[in-house]
């Protein structure tokens, strides 16, 4: 009796073995199909573009020589437009295969990341942190923040602004955090575009709007009141933004600029909105 109770007792250890043993293998088998399907995904949005032979970019309408709207015609220009029909080229074959919906720097990666966009062109600043939240292309504008103020106003630059200094700024740009860094206990009033910023500026209630050299000058140019003062005092590289995952889409767009440069397409579309040749 007592053999068989032995027996039973080490039947039911080599039973209970082989489940643990059958539970790691399932185990691990689960975790090697997330890799799978990480890898299937990267083409998702890819396949996605050419199945419907259309780019849906989010650009900005208020933002002169980048991305704003033209009251005559309701067409959306400037130099984030032309780099979104030189990609729907490049991906798609036609420059005209290519839709654009507005964001704000407030907006963007909300929209980006709840698919109403496939990518983002809107003076968007690479940064660690964001890269937590979508990936970037390679740089394809290098700009760095200043100041706009009206012509005679006592700031000439970054060393000029205090903390009883009233700055503008539009909500969710690098800028607000790059300023209250340099100058801390500076008053900032936030906007939700540049256009709000810029008029508020105008209407004296603000000091001095700061954001990209860049967006800057496009304002200077719609009101030569206003001037740019001071050099940039941060570095800010521009990227095309897309989903987090979806590298084969960051490669057709890195590719898509690689062949631009070497073709001089590019330096194209600088000269013709920023008014003189790339430097780099």
């Amino acid at each position: 009796m007592k053999n068989q109770k032995r027996y039973n007792v080490k039947k039911l250890a080599m039973l209970l073995a082989c489940m643990v043993a059958i539970v790691t293998v399932l185990g691990a088998c689960s975790v090697t199909k997330p890799t799978s399907s990480s890898t299937a995904s990267s083409n998702a949005l890819l396949d996605q573009i050419k199945e419907r032979d259309k780019l849906i970019v989010g650009v900005k309408y208020d933002t002169k020589l980048f991305g704003l709207k033209n009251p005559s015609t309701g067409d959306v220009e400037g130099f984030d437009i032309d780099i979104a029909y030189a990609l729907a080229k490049s991906i798609l074959g036609d420059a005209s295969k290519v839709e654009f919906k507005e964001v704000t720097s407030k907006t963007r990666i909300p929209m980006l990341n709840n698919g109403d966009i496939d990518m983002v062109i809107a003076t968007m600043t690479i940064t660690d942190e964001r890269k937590k939240e979508v990936d970037f292309s390679d740089v394809y504008f290098q700009a760095g923040q200043s100041l706009l103020v009206k012509k005679g106003s006592p700031i000439k630059g970054i060393e000029d602004v205090t903390a009883d200094t009233t700055v503008l700024a539009s909500k969710g740009a690098t800028s607000i955090k790059n300023i209250e860094e340099k100058v801390p206990g500076v008053k900032v009033l936030e906007f939700d575009n540049y256009q709000d910023a810029f008029n508020a500026l105008k209407a004296g209630k603000g000091d001095a709007l700061t954001t990209d050299d860049a967006i800057l000058y496009g304002m200077s140019a719609q009101d030569p009141g206003y001037e740019v003062v001071g050099k940039p005092f941060t570095d800010e590289p521009y990227g095309i933004a897309v989903k987090k995952g979806e590298t084969k889409v960051v490669e057709a767009i890195n590719k898509a600029l690689t062949d631009m440069k070497a073709d001089k397409s590019y330096n194209e579309i600088y000269k013709k909105w920023i008014g003189k040749e790339p430097t780099t």
